[in-house]
């Protein structure tokens, strides 16, 4: 994907001086500078509740700040993506994308590609539907600045992955607040960093971002003694709180790494499950059987010949664009739905929670120790008797949000609750549909933590790459074809898989007479090769990699020498792909070895 380079050494076309807002009985952040120059590719991170849609509004000029100054080159056009579109007034979702003042020749030819029917009814569309429009209307409106809130949700992968190219050939400058980590590391190059009522900036893509707060809370670490009691307390639980759950997840990735490879051993060359179950024990016992599994609407074959089994602990990952037949594939797995064909095995002792996107059941009214202990003092999770403030700062809370009502929680915070309640329900079976939406960063990296500790089974239905990279065991991928495809590991592993077939599936160059096989009796010169030195060049390159990325974590590294900054990124996405391909061609040589014994 070609990326245009911001220039940050010119003039900026939007700037804020001395911003200062009010909120509640406080500031929510006071003395703030900020500009955004031409070109500029900004990630704007920070926890829910510290202010990141608000800022975004005010640069937009929505709402007015309480104190500063905001500068405007004049003529520059100023448009935000909003988080939740209103379509309020609005007939049809064509009516609300023209509202814009773009040409219609340039919303229609955006609708087409990211593929959205605007002639639909405002009103009843999707979230995903909706999301579609509120893109086609903001890219056609040709903005300079364009202000992105949560571009990614409600996205397919197609959509994603059309929105990343898009953004990679915009010619103006943007600001994204994302949880995908993905869709930042790939686009931006400078961070915007809200933290405490205060910002920081820093001249690197978001991909140095954990560098950089590692470094910025050892700083505050050393200085933590001039602080009164009160605010050192605070700051050891901040910092003790992200940089111990950064080393516990390194740990817990190698774990991952673990599982995946013992669950690749259980899965044939052509992705499907083994189903014999001959030598269980008590700790691999199946929880859910699918065999040969076939289920259709209409004339439309959603599932074909699908088979797995499912293992005590798996964690499954399914991914796939919008109508490709996730959710359908999500109720066989759990028993709402009965195959046309084959069968569905569940163990009798399963008891699942389900977590959706559904965050209506928890009354604005209610306080937040009525939601979770219905207004006690104790919770009990998974079994086990907690205290209600020790529980809260697990999942990231302030203890004094206790008694706080659930409407003067953010969205996030709202999402955050909702995962904190459910995951203290007695289950062994969790069916996680989109549970990354509306999550800040850091509650993300606390949800891998709660799935990689929780001892049953997981299914996951989402769009966030990254997020299903650090957590699932199998990927589940649908393609909408009515195949699904059964791949160790999380995303990345199946668009490898993705990959391969689509190179294998490009015409001959040159017409080839087809001979009838032969039976292979040895190795060919080049497989016996490959199949020794391979080895040790994925090695190789893993070292290379390494070493890249420990120099791309220099936080100044792009503004001083932009040019080394550019080739060590060329360099770390050419041995990884080289890395991929050199596993890919080995796996393939071990299968031959292993069938001629």
């Amino acid at each position: 994907m070609f990326i245009l380079q911001s220039d940050p050494m010119a003039a900026p076309i939007l700037a804020y001086e001395d911003l200062g807002l009010v909120q509640g009985s406080g500031w929510l952040f006071r003395n703030l500078a900020l500009f955004v120059a031409p070109r500029d590719r900004l990630a704007l991170i920070g926890r829910n509740g510290a202010g990141k849609t608000t800022l975004l509004k005010l640069l937009a000029g929505q709402i007015d700040a309480d104190e500063g100054r905001r500068t405007v080159v004049p003529g520059s056009r100023i448009v935000l993506l909003e988080q939740e579109p209103a379509l309020t007034g609005f007939s049809t979702l064509r009516d609300f994308a023209m509202s814009g003042g773009g040409a219609a020749h340039d919303v229609d030819a955006i609708a087409d590609q990211i593929g959205i029917d605007l002639d639909r009814e405002a009103l009843t569309a999707s979230g995903g539907e909706r999301r579609r429009a509120a893109i086609a209307r903001a890219l056609a409106m040709a903005p300079d600045v364009l202000l992105l809130d949560e571009p990614t949700n409600h996205l397919d992968l197609s959509a994603i992955e059309w929105l990343e190219d898009w953004l990679g050939r915009y010619s103006g400058a943007f600001i994204a607040i994302s949880h995908d980590r993905t869709f930042l590391t790939r686009l931006t190059r400078s961070t915007l960093w809200l933290d405490r009522g205060g910002i920081r900036r820093k001249e690197i893509g978001f991909g140095g971002f954990d560098a950089w707060t590692d470094e910025v809370y050892a700083q505050e670490a050393r200085a933590a003694d001039k602080l009164d009691a009160k605010l050192k307390l605070e700051f050891h639980w901040l910092q003790r709180g992200v940089t111990a759950r950064r080393k516990r997840n390194q740990g817990r990735l190698e774990k991952l790494g673990e599982m995946r490879a013992a669950r690749a051993a259980m899965i044939g060359p052509a992705g499907a499950a083994k189903l014999s179950i001959s030598t269980d024990d008590v700790r691999t016992k199946s929880v859910i059987r699918a065999e040969h599994v076939t289920k259709s609407f209409g004339d439309r074959a959603v599932i074909k010949d699908f088979s797995l089994r499912v293992q005590r602990g798996d964690r499954i990952g399914v991914v796939g664009s919008n109508g490709a037949g996730k959710t359908t594939l999500l109720k066989l797995l759990t028993g709402e739905l009965e195959p046309d064909s084959g069968k569905i095995t569940l163990a009798k002792t399963l008891d699942a929670v389900i977590i959706d996107q559904q965050r209506s059941l928890m009354a604005p009214d209610k306080s937040v120790r009525a939601v979770l202990t219905q207004g006690g003092d104790w919770i009990e999770v998974q079994g086990v008797k907690k205290h209600l403030i020790g529980y809260l700062k697990d999942f990231l809370f302030d203890p004094g949000v206790a008694d706080a009502p659930i409407g003067s929680l953010s969205g996030g915070e709202r999402s955050r609750l909702l995962l904190a309640r459910e995951f203290a329900r007695p289950s062994n079976l969790l069916v996680l549909d989109e549970p990354t939406n509306d999550l800040d960063l850091e509650t993300l990296d606390l949800l891998q933590e709660v799935i990689a500790d929780y001892d049953g089974t997981v299914l996951i239905v989402s769009h966030d790459r990254d997020f299903l990279d650090k957590t699932v065991t199998i990927t589940l991928g649908l393609d909408g074809s009515g195949k699904v495809d059964i791949v160790a590991g999380g995303y990345a592993d199946w668009e490898t898989r993705r990959q391969v077939r689509r190179e294998g599936s490009k015409p001959a160059a040159k017409a080839t007479v087809v001979e009838p096989p032969k039976a292979r009796v040895k190795l060919t010169y080049k497989d016996q090769r490959d199949y020794d030195q391979l080895p040790g060049r994925v090695e190789e390159l893993e070292a290379i990699i390494a070493r890249d990325e420990t120099a791309l974590m220099d936080a100044d590294l792009y503004t001083r020498d932009p040019e080394r900054f550019a080739t060590l990124t060329a360099s770390i996405a050419k041995a990884r792909a080289e890395k991929d391909a050199a596993e890919e061609r080995w796996l393939e040589v071990a299968e031959t070895v292993e069938e001629l014994g």
